[in-house]
């Protein structure tokens, strides 16, 4: 009798469990890889907190449809500790261990780059949120962005900043060891003397992981009396290198990149970032639409603006969900339906983000609008003009 109890009780449990959509078959899992500890943290928190309100949304209709079948949405998250290889390690795991059907992640093309590679030999289809290099996606199939690249990126900085301070003159402080900043830094110091004529980047000083005191290169780059100032570094250094400027007797102006764009970075720089300018995905003060009802939720849930990070993870995890839908069906057999997931991918024509509509070229890169804004009084990024290749 005891054992015929035992049998009833387990098939009532398994008959529950299909039921209610949570059923193995039933479940699609997405793994990120982001930065949850290290030199940004912040950056891998609005990842989390955009996916986590996305996935609520999701599964509290039911799950994703796909095809005929409805599925509940798994996420595993990540830490990469904003290390490259520890984003080699990460996303190998996710691949391997959690069985995950695509990644979202990593934001920084220092860790995006490497992890590319592993995703792309792995073909497991990677979508980056926030990573501008261009070597990120660069002869990978597999390999995806939600942002612009920083050949569109450099050119934006440099004629706002001709237009917007009467530059003809420049100065450019970056991270050695970043490949987004290295890569940006040389993208705009090319274009600026395209433009301004050989020399007119009067400095061009680097510094090193990890180094905090940045008084000796900022002092030959004041020395040089350039128009402004270029900054294509990690919200964190930023706040750094603008408060040791003004300690110095800079006076001038700054011209950002989207690194600056995290909500931490008016709690680390305060005053000194206020009336600066920088190159973004998107604005949030006076945002409208689809954009508008994600930040008030966003702020609502989580008691702060969310920065682009956090908007570019809404448009990545769901520039995923929109393929694996287009896919028209999951069969259960991890490989091929990860080669499946990425010939949707390739082939979706539009989508319609809340950091601005966009369509994905050959190479996986989203041809969309970069937007300038800048930090008014209030510490808020107010939109300033409109970008569009």
């Amino acid at each position: 009798m005891k054992k015929i109890s035992t049998l009833i009780l387990a098939l009532i449990f398994s008959c529950t469990m299909i039921g209610s959509g949570l059923a193995a078959e039933k479940t699609i899992k997405i793994g990120f890889n982001i930065p949850m500890t290290g030199e940004i943290p912040k950056v891998g928190e609005s990842s989390k907190f955009a996916a986590e309100m996305l996935k609520a949304d999701i599964n509290g209709q039911g799950g994703l449809q796909v095809g005929d079948k409805k599925y509940e949405l798994e996420f595993v998250y990540e830490d990469n500790e904003s290390k490259a290889e520890s984003a080699v390690a990460v996303a190998q795991k996710l691949i391997d261990r959690n069985k995950v059907l695509a990644i979202i992640g990593p934001n920084s093309s220092k860790q995006a780059v490497p992890a590319g590679e592993i995703c792309d030999l792995n073909e497991t289809v990677m979508v980056s949120p926030w990573s501008t290099n261009p070597d990120t996606t660069l002869d990978r199939p597999f390999v995806f962005r939600a942002a612009f690249l920083d050949p569109f990126q450099g050119p934006v900085a440099v004629d706002f900043a001709m237009e917007q301070f009467k530059a003809k003159t420049a100065a450019v402080l970056y991270a050695l060891a970043n490949d987004y900043s290295k890569g940006l830094a040389e993208i705009f110091k090319a274009d600026f003397e395209k433009k301004n004529g050989s020399g007119s980047v009067v400095g061009f000083e680097s510094y090193g992981d990890k180094d905090q005191d940045f008084s000796a290169q900022l002092t030959k780059i004041i020395a040089a009396k350039p128009d402004f100032i270029f900054l294509p570094n990690n919200y964190n250094e930023v706040a750094l290198t603008v408060k040791q400027a003004h300690d110095l007797g800079w006076k001038g102006p700054f011209m950002g990149s989207d690194a600056w764009g995290s909500a931490e970075l008016m709690t680390l720089c305060g005053d000194d970032c206020i009336g600066h300018f920088f190159s973004t995905h998107y604005a949030a003060a006076g945002a409208k639409g689809a954009t508008k009802e994600f930040i008030d939720r966003y702020q609502a849930k989580y008691g702060y603006v969310p920065d682009d990070v956090a908007a570019l993870t809404w448009d990545a995890t769901r520039l995923v969900l929109q393929a694996i839908q287009e896919s028209g069906n999951l069969s259960g057999k991890l490989r091929k339906d990860r080669k499946s997931v990425r010939e949707a991918m390739a082939n979706i024509k539009s989508f319609a983000g809340i950091t601005g509509d966009m369509k994905l070229d050959a190479q996986g890169d989203p041809i969309k609008c970069a937007v300038v804004v800048r930090i008014n009084e209030k510490g808020e990024f107010v939109f300033t003009k409109s970008v569009c290749p």
